[in-house]
């Protein structure tokens, strides 16, 4: 059974944000600025109508970047979740921090969910050989 995301939210939490909701707003936070096509490989392609959802709440800031849009949140969001911070990258280390205390993705630290865009297998830099003849 999966954990519930609101559970590990602070308690001042205002949680008029659907559930179905927390999840991508979790991803984007942590992972901010984050291409949509990366939450899309993690949610599938529920990620669209998430990310269109949380724009609309005022959240999540998407902006346009080549093929893709770049996802970050918004002072809603901080206000939101209670984060003290507006600054994006404030508001990025306080959520790992969040993320951290509560646990929210314990047993996950494997999971591709964690990890780093530039940390992923299979980008085109790491399967070329370097300078290698075949």
């Amino acid at each position: 059974m999966k954990p519930d995301v609101a559970s590990y939210l602070p308690k001042g939490t205002k949680t008029e944000i659907p559930q179905k909701l927390l999840k991508a707003a979790a991803l984007i936070a942590y992972h901010q600025p984050m291409p949509q096509s990366r939450l899309v490989e993690l949610l599938g392609q529920k990620a669209y109508d998430y990310v269109r959802e949380l724009a609309q709440l005022g959240m999540v800031d998407r902006r346009k970047d080549g093929n893709t849009r770049r996802l970050s949140t918004t002072r809603r969001f901080s206000e939101i979740f209670g984060c003290p911070y507006t600054d994006r990258k404030k508001v990025k280390q306080w959520f790992r921090e969040q993320v951290k205390t509560t646990g929210l993705f314990d047993g996950m630290e494997d999971a591709a969910v964690l990890k780093e865009e530039t940390e992923i297998d299979g980008l085109i830099q790491s399967t070329l050989p370097l300078g290698e003849e075949e």
